[in-house]
């Protein structure tokens, strides 16, 4: 959701008090490195979908201090929509995968074709509500640059996957350091330098249930050239037979090697 974040928001109190103390005495200056390292997709949610991305990443806050119950997407600032903006992906789903009042097994979904699955990570919550699935594990490298990236990949792999879904994600991850080595940089310049080394690495992967093989793979700036439809390129590995298109279109059903 990071396509919409509010350039006068309020930090995440979430962030460092390094970073609101800055953000507090130097807005002008601070405020547009934030952003410049806070955005890390550029279509709509729709957008994302009618690209073929099968993989949501929402972080999910309310304001503090603020009176209303307005809850809003969060990348250490927040989002300009409120979560009400789901129902533009739940308009697209209505039209060919959406699936009420049940809860299916994995494979009673696989063999109705229902694909949308809603995870979430506080296990209190979980508990109150049985029609939500556990948190997907996600491989997250925290590394600046793609060849330390891809070595944290490849180690993940070699200690063997899990039994459940998980996303392994090709994102890169900026730090204070990296930051101020870079001043005129961003995420996104960041993101496109690595993207085709990252593409070579994704194309080897093999998604299946074997020791090193591959689930999810999610990565930043995904309306880029193309990576979506090397990630479901994957699924032929598995079936030669799929019709994987570049791009998913509405009505095309895949395997859930998703972003």
């Amino acid at each position: 959701m990071t396509y919409c974040l509010d350039k006068n928001s309020a930090v995440s109190g979430n962030e460092s008090k390094l970073v609101k103390f800055l953000n507090k005495c130097m807005p002008c200056i601070v405020r547009p490195i934030i952003m410049k390292w806070s955005i890390t997709q550029v279509l709509t949610v729709t957008e994302q979908l009618e690209a073929g991305v099968r993989y949501l990443d929402f972080r999910v806050a309310h304001k503090a201090g603020d009176p209303s119950m307005n809850l809003y997407f969060v990348h250490m600032v927040y989002t300009t929509v409120t979560v009400q903006v789901l129902s533009l992906p739940l308009e697209w789903l209505y039209t060919w995968c959406c699936l009420f009042n049940v809860v299916p097994t994995l494979r009673t979904m696989w063999q109705r074709g229902y694909q949308v699955i809603v995870s979430y990570e506080e296990d209190l919550e979980m508990l109150k509500h049985c029609e939500l699935w556990p948190a997907i594990p996600y491989w997250w490298g925290n590394k600046t640059t793609t060849h330390a990236l891809i070595q944290f990949l490849e180690l993940m792999k070699r200690m063997g996957r899990p039994e459940t879904f998980f996303v392994a994600g090709i994102n890169l991850t900026e730090n204070l350091s990296y930051i101020l080595v870079h001043p005129f940089g961003s995420l996104k310049t960041m993101t496109l330098r690595s993207l085709p080394c990252l593409k070579i690495w994704v194309r080897k992967q093999y998604p299946g249930p074997q020791k090193e093989g591959i689930n999810i793979i999610a990565g930043d700036f995904i309306g880029n050239d193309d990576f979506v439809g090397d990630v479901i390129e994957l699924n032929t590995k598995i079936n030669p037979q799929l019709d994987c298109p570049s791009k998913g279109s509405g009505t095309k059903s895949i395997s859930f090697p998703a972003f």
